[in-house]
């Protein structure tokens, strides 16, 4: 039986993925802020999902991923949902500051303790969501898209580590557009918007491919083609998000 910890799984995409994976039969280990959003998913299979409250940001979140493995009885996957965003056209230092300590801090943390847990047994499958964000710099969400621009060249960085040390590590760049879950601003118009079921089905289809990287859904990944066409004193004039 297959093996999966998913790192925030307690809302939005993380647990709607952990739902697929459950029917498929995976053995699932779940990991997030919440305990009772977690108790109410082992609630769905007791006998085939462990739990841990788990905090990205504290330091001892690699120490409760390996207490959750040890659980879970092993690792084949390790996918990474947690993550915060905010829009902050106002530019509070605070706002920017927690999102780095999330989608930076707390990133690097996970990836590198499941990039050791793999290297030290032979191998293993590292899924990140990160976002399309990370292919421009958006004005609504500096730190944002910053650090999703950080997330992908990271998993780049270890893509090529593992494969010059010869470890047999993959690694999956998952990069939706905007999604319906509660990181959203709900008076805000986003263009494109998707539904969060139909991302969740469609990491699944890229996980079992183990696709490098995948841009959901393709309009996005046509809209991505373009504007990295558009120079930057064009992008500087263009408001992607309206109020």
């Amino acid at each position: 039986m297959k093996k999966a910890i998913i790192a925030g799984a307690t809302s939005g995409i993380g647990r709607e993925v952990a739902k697929i994976l459950l029917s498929e039969g995976w053995q699932l280990g779940l990991a997030g802020r919440r305990e009772d959003e977690l108790n109410a998913l082992k609630a769905l299979a007791p006998e085939r999902i462990s739990t841990e409250t788990l905090d990205v940001t504290e330091a001892d979140a690699p120490q409760r991923l390996h207490q959750l493995i040890r659980q879970t009885g092993g690792m084949d996957l390790f996918f990474l949902a947690s993550g915060i965003g905010y829009q902050n056209e106002e530019l509070q230092s605070d706002i920017e500051v927690r999102t780095v300590r999330t989608n930076v801090e707390g990133f690097v943390r996970m990836v590198t303790a499941a990039f050791h847990f793999f290297r030290d047994r032979s191998g293993g499958h590292i899924a990140v969501i990160t976002s399309v964000a990370g292919t421009k710099g958006m004005s609504s969400a500096p730190s944002y898209s910053a650090s999703k621009r950080f997330q992908s060249t990271y998993i780049e960085a270890l893509a090529q580590l593992a494969r010059t040390q010869k470890l047999p590590i993959r690694f999956t760049d998952i990069r939706p557009g905007f999604v319906q879950t509660p990181l959203l601003d709900k008076n805000r118009h986003y263009p494109m918007l998707m539904e969060v079921g139909f991302v969740a089905r469609q990491i699944v289809k890229a996980l079992k491919k183990a696709k490098r990287i995948t841009v959901i859904d393709r309009r996005y990944a046509l809209l991505v083609f373009f504007w990295r066409l558009i120079p930057g004193w064009a992008w500087e004039r263009i408001r992607l998000v309206k109020k």
